[in-house]
């Protein structure tokens, strides 16, 4: 089947309704979480008191009770026809593993019974060899541990009992996203609590909550088919740009086509039910771009539920004739896909650390808090940039609506103004901070508008909303825990330090509220005068501006996970128990082979590409030229009536060769990188690979506006941008 055939079976598809099921979410809602509810139904009192002992207090699990939670679980998964059982877990690979074990064991008596006990649902022992290491591992240490995550609570894929749990490997180094992120979090709980306890002497523990939204590319299944390059990379590696895109900002929040709400609806009734509160739904910026977002949750609980719903909509999509995109850049020249990370504080006590207070010391707390958070970012920006750097998201940053990969702060004019009057006045002024405030549209029958005290800047990495900050830097495809680790790590590190700020302040005989002041006003003057930044993140003068300030302006991916370990980054995880300096050098080598191997991948897709696809269409049309040639010269004896032809046949010669040439220097470049031993070298080698993608992209997107429309053999951008 041609391309052009595949273009009309992909408009000729046939809507595939929605699958809801009877009554109302409520009803239906976590009906395959073996949450509180279930516990309370199918576990015996000594075994959910130990459980939720664990889960809200930290305390540890004997044997004895993970053999009772096995037992009601095992009931419970019995119910719903679940035959085999997983650890679910997150390695370095950028997505989630599994391994299913039949519940069947045998019974003694020549038969099997269905067996699950405190053994399998606390550990496996899956190979650690076969996934990345960055040393840790060799090929022939293959042990290494899955361990179950209580505060993580189990679910149910289609027969299959999943439970969440961590992956180490047998000498003890985290292999994987979970384990890290547990530490961060446990580290800003102890870091916070102290400080809490100056405003709350009832504060015990400090939560971390992260809102994700999930910003998708919906491609026809039959078009995907056939770009090669979409198949193998996620993304189009070339396609000259449809007369329409986004320009006309007439998709963003624009009516949902029937065919993807049928997809959006079934995607929420299958997170609903495993319990995640998918709320919101909408058309992106470009074409075929659309979000999902939760309700806010708690960070570890949350990531989680972002990885289920990552493997939901591939799922999902199919049954409706669609495939998900999750590349950060699968198109050229409009919007890419982010993953905005909503990220919070609040503690046990219902206090959100990073909303204004309704009282003097409400905003005290608040500031403390709001300032501390800029303090971390500004130090560890370039760290921070690092986290949600990757081969994929290089391509976003900068480009349509991403933010820039420089790390500032947005603040809004509220809190700018706020800061600098702190600055201004005695420490023991109370703080008064402006709430949202009512404005007339000026019509009668419209009601007054309450509008937020700070604005949104979408050129923004990390820009303050109104109660949370946005991390809009991190990538569609990226796991939310890289960030959030680096982020509660980061501002962990900056609570000590700050705490014992405030005690220096305390000893000297100051009253809490001036100690606080006095402490946080050196740190005041220098986020504003360096990471507060509420301009226009895009411009060059920008930049100039903050290598001027300070902040790192590295766009060199292999260069920026370099900061992982120079020393500033490694003694903040090591302080704050995160990461050891080991755990540290490993993950870099994880990253720079990761980075290499998808520059690689596309390189060797892209040069095929071109010489198997690109130039033997662009030598077809050209024979067709030339045999009209041919018969005109046979006619009328001369080419003077061939202009166009003559013309056309040139610009074929022109870009066939040039793609010849630079797809043949490129396959040399990759020879030679191949060739480098190191892992931090071959990533630099490839990044100059990488920059020539775009130098062989461009005679290719020439000749697809040169080529007969019928002979071009790859489904074009006006093709694959705009469902029916």
């Amino acid at each position: 089947m041609d391309r052009i055939d595949l273009v009309k079976e992909s408009f000729e598809r046939k809507e595939v309704p929605a699958d809801v099921p009877a009554g109302k979410t409520s009803e239906y809602f976590g009906e395959l979480v073996f949450d509180r509810k279930k516990m309370c139904k199918y576990l015996d009192a000594e075994s959910l008191h130990a459980l939720l002992d664990c889960i809200e207090g930290g305390h540890a699990l004997d044997r004895k009770t993970a053999d009772g939670v096995a037992r009601g679980m095992k009931e419970w998964a019995m119910e719903h026809g679940v035959t085999h059982v997983t650890h679910w877990f997150q390695p370095l690979t950028e997505g989630t593993a599994e391994k299913h074990d039949s519940l069947i064991d045998y019974d003694g008596k020549g038969g099997v019974i269905e067996s699950f006990d405190g053994k399998m649902l606390a550990q496996q022992e899956p190979d650690a060899s076969s996934f990345p290491s960055g040393g840790i591992r060799a090929t022939f240490e293959a042990r290494g541990y899955t361990a179950w995550d209580p505060t993580s609570p189990v679910f149910i894929l289609d027969d299959t009992l999943c439970i969440p749990t961590v992956f180490i490997s047998y000498t003890g180094e985290a292999l994987d996203y979970k384990t890290p992120l547990k530490k961060a979090l446990k580290a800003v709980s102890d870091a916070a609590v102290p400080i809490c306890k100056l405003f709350d002497p009832d504060v015990t523990k400090v939560y971390s909550y992260l809102g994700w939204e999930q910003e998708y590319f919906l491609v026809d299944e039959a078009l995907y088919a056939a770009r090669t390059d979409l198949m193998i990379t996620g993304r189009t590696l070339f396609g000259h740009n449809s007369s329409k895109n986004q320009q006309l900002d007439d998709h963003y929040f624009g009516a949902i086509p029937t065919r993807v709400a049928n997809f959006m609806r079934d995607l929420e009734v299958a997170g609903h039910r495993l319990g995640i509160p998918i709320k919101t739904r909408h058309n992106e910026v470009a074409p075929n771009q659309f979000e999902l977002a939760p309700i806010y949750g708690e960070t570890n609980l949350a990531n989680d539920q972002n990885q289920i719903v990552m493997n939901l909509m591939g799922r999902i999509a199919r049954k409706h004739g669609f495939v998900v995109l999750l590349h950060e850049k699968p198109f050229d020249g409009v919007n890419g896909s982010g993953k905005h990370n909503n990220w919070s504080l609040g503690t046990d006590k219902g206090a959100q650390l990073l909303a204004p207070g309704k009282d003097a010391k409400g905003n005290l707390q608040f500031v403390t808090f709001f300032v501390n958070v800029l303090a971390a970012v500004q130090k560890h920006n370039a760290l921070m940039k690092a986290s949600i750097a990757s081969a994929t998201n290089a391509h976003r940053l900068g480009a349509n609506e991403a933010p820039p990969a420089i790390v500032s702060a947005f603040l809004g004019r509220t809190m700018t103004e706020v800061l600098h009057k702190l600055l201004e006045v005695p420490s023991d002024t109370p703080i008064e901070i402006a709430g949202k405030k009512g404005k007339s549209v000026g019509l009668v029958e419209i009601p007054e508008i309450f509008v937020d005290n700070t604005d949104r800047n979408r050129t923004s990495p990390f820009a303050f909303t109104g109660n949370r900050f946005e991390f809009r830097a991190v990538g569609s495809s990226a796991n939310c825990a890289g960030a959030m680790t680096t982020l509660n790590a980061a501002v962990a590190e900056q609570l000590i330090e700050f705490k014992a700020a405030v005690e220096k302040e305390l000893a000297a005989g100051k009253a809490t509220n001036v100690a606080l002041m006095d402490a946080l006003k050196p740190i005041i003057k220098s986020i504003l005068d360096v990471v507060c930044f509420d301009g226009n993140g895009y411009t060059e003068e920008w930049k100039k501006e903050a290598a001027r300030r300070g902040l790192d302006i590295e766009t060199n991916v292999p260069k920026m996970f370099c900061e992982f370990t120079k020393p500033a980054a490694v003694e903040m995880f090591t302080k704050t128990g995160v990461y050891t300096q080991k755990e540290l050098e490993a993950r870099n080598e994880v990253k720079w082979e990761t980075y290499t191997k998808k520059v690689q991948i596309e390189s060797r897709v892209m040069v095929r590409m071109a010489l198997n696809h690109i130039i033997p269409a662009a030598l077809e049309y050209k024979a067709k030229l030339l045999q009209e040639l041919t018969l005109a010269k046979g006619i009328y004896g001369n080419l003077d009536g061939c202009t166009t032809e003559l013309r056309i046949l040139d610009d074929i010669n022109k870009y066939v060769e040039e793609v010849r040439v630079k797809a043949t220097a490129m396959k040399e470049a990759r020879k030679a990188a191949n060739m480098i031993e190191g892992e931090y070298e071959k990533a630099l080698a490839y990044h100059e690979i990488a920059e020539s993608l775009f130098a062989l992209r461009r005679p290719i997107d020439k000749l697809e506006e040169v080529v007969d429309n019928k002979m071009w053999p790859l489904p074009k951008y006006r093709e694959l941008l705009f469902i029916s």
